[in-house]
């Protein structure tokens, strides 16, 4: 039988228990090009681009955090994969803890997760992704000679890092086959992030944490309130970093996500 969907644009490297890594909305894979390499040495990296992202096909049908969920789903079935260890940044970390829900995950780490802003906020997130989404289409023509120098690395991810001057080219180049490029955005957008309402969060039994840059101005208070939501779930500030903290501080999120799934062990499978 074929597939409902076509398969995710993805890489994989490393060796050891699987690890996903699911990017937020408006970024592709490469917003984990300076995690993949320290991952790597740990655990077998599954890295994917989200539907409609980088080089993956747009979603068929809304883009809920359920339908996207069955996507991922399908993937690691393909990929021979049962649970899988998950790092998700934003929307990716929102998907993240919706895998657990479904029994699917080993352990995650979520920076940064959607789902629980109050209406304001998300009003106020909104606008944000707005505001990215038109800018990032308007000079998607110099995204590219802007991500070859420091300045223009800076100018492409502030807002998202808190030292932006320290992103990759890779991660700079992501804006391009995120917010400037990718199909589906306001769907996305409307159907994944500003009316989702996370659900069953009670049935999670595998270890999570989560992270947040002190210096988010994307996600406000939301991380922290999936805690008493989770059952054992564990908040870890992240000093020094913004709303997507894969450049801002990687060493910290590696050890983040080896100490989770150090953790798997001690929880029902």
């Amino acid at each position: 039988m074929e597939p409902m969907h076509p398969r995710l644009s993805y890489r994989r490297t490393g060796s050891g228990e699987p690890l996903l890594l699911l990017h937020g909305i408006g970024a592709t894979m490469d917003d984990f090009s300076a995690l993949v390499p320290r991952l790597a040495e740990h655990f077998d990296v599954l890295n994917v681009d989200l539907p409609g992202h980088g080089s993956s096909p747009k979603h068929i049908g809304r883009p809920t955090i359920s339908a996207l969920t069955d996507v991922l789903e399908a993937d690691l079935d393909a990929h021979g994969l049962d649970r899988v260890h998950v790092l998700g940044n934003s929307l990716g970390g929102r998907l993240a803890i919706e895998l657990a829900v479904r029994n699917r995950a080993l352990s995650v780490v979520a920076l940064s997760p959607s789902g629980l802003g109050l209406p304001p906020e998300r009003v106020y997130q909104g606008a944000l992704m707005t505001a990215a989404r038109l800018l990032n289409k308007a000079r998607n023509p110099f995204i590219e000679p802007m991500s070859r120098n420091v300045l223009g690395r800076t100018a492409l991810t502030t807002g998202l890092r808190a030292m932006p001057w320290k992103t990759t080219r890779a991660e700079a180049l992501s804006v391009k086959g995120g917010f400037a490029e990718s199909a589906g955005f306001w769907s996305m957008l409307w159907d994944a992030i500003l009316t989702d309402v996370p659900t069953g969060l009670d049935r999670i039994d595998c270890p999570v944490t989560l992270g947040q840059g002190v210096l988010d101005t994307v996600a406000s208070a939301q991380t922290v309130r999936y805690v008493p939501l989770i059952p054992g779930a564990r908040f870890v500030p992240l000093p020094w970093a913004g709303h997507a903290p894969q450049s801002d501080c990687p060493e910290a999120i590696v050890d983040l996500v080896r100490r989770t799934a150090a953790r798997a062990s001690t929880y029902c499978r």
